[in-house]
């Protein structure tokens, strides 16, 4: 059954394992999941169907909540979105719910604010099972010292010392809402939520309280770093393996389910 009446738009909330993909953006010669969607969700519209979405993770970089829009003139019911979707995308791959919203909705232009998480496992044996989800450190971390390191990055500020070098985002500021790090075992949590996000911005926050974490750079080395504002001067870029897009939240007049409660802690 092909394209019929008028068009609508769909929003999809879905997760993903970006171990195997160049990232969320199309790419000519590399698999995306931009791509993966758009091939499933076109063979369940019956045509041509191009994705749009709340953060375009890069490659390596996962995502537990990630959300997108497409518009179709294809009339389904929602679940069948869903199913079809799924049956049709790669295993690393999967829709968790559909959602009918106006014209107006945009996956990127209306989210308010957007959550990531950094996972690092610290222990002295490299991992093996969890290779291509988390950031390996054999160092001893301070989750405590780094959270408090960490509250200098919260605010408007301008996060240049933060920025990729290929960052095209017109201007280096962002409004970051919290940051949090704590411990669970031998894992070290980093969440932070704010309004967006400059390229490799959370890795390079990871990269900063990781030396900081480990005694090799005081508590006020992630301030000092903002003030100065030169991204020579910062941390390493943490591993992409061990960034998680946790959750986009919107007004709720769109309808489109914010951050889950519990987000996933590999």
């Amino acid at each position: 059954m092909g394209p019929s009446g008028a068009t609508q738009r769909i929003a999809l909330v879905l997760e993903y394992d970006g171990t195997g993909f160049s990232g969320w953006q199309r790419q000519p010669h590399a698999p995306s999941v931009q791509a993966a969607l758009e091939a499933a969700l076109s063979r369940v519209a019956d045509h041509p169907v191009e994705a749009v979405c709340a953060g375009r993770t890069d490659a390596g970089v996962h995502a537990a909540h990630q959300v997108v829009h497409f518009d179709t003139a294809a009339q389904r019911p929602l679940h069948a979105w869903v199913l079809g979707a799924n049956a049709h995308l790669p295993q690393a791959v999967s829709v968790l719910s559909a959602h009918a919203v106006d014209d107006g909705f945009h996956a990127r232009y209306a989210a308010r604010r957007r959550a990531y998480r950094y996972v690092f496992l610290c222990r002295r044996a490299r991992p093996a099972l969890l290779a291509h989800r988390v950031g390996w450190t054999p160092k001893g971390l301070d989750a405590e010292r780094m959270h408090e390191a960490a509250q200098a990055l919260v605010g408007e500020q301008d996060f240049s010392a933060f920025r990729a070098a290929a960052c095209q985002a017109a201007h280096p500021v962002r409004e970051v809402f919290s940051v949090t790090v704590q411990r669970h075992a031998d894992r070290v949590l980093i969440d932070v939520a704010a309004n967006a996000f400059l390229h490799h911005m959370v890795r390079n926050f990871a990269g900063t309280l990781l030396a900081v974490g480990s005694g090799e750079r005081p508590v006020d080395w992630p301030a000092r770093l903002l003030a100065e504002g030169d991204r020579r001067r910062s941390g390493v870029t943490a591993p992409a393996s061990g960034l998680y897009l946790c959750g986009v939240d919107y007004p709720p007049e769109h309808g489109v389910p914010g951050r889950p409660e519990s987000p996933l802690l590999p």
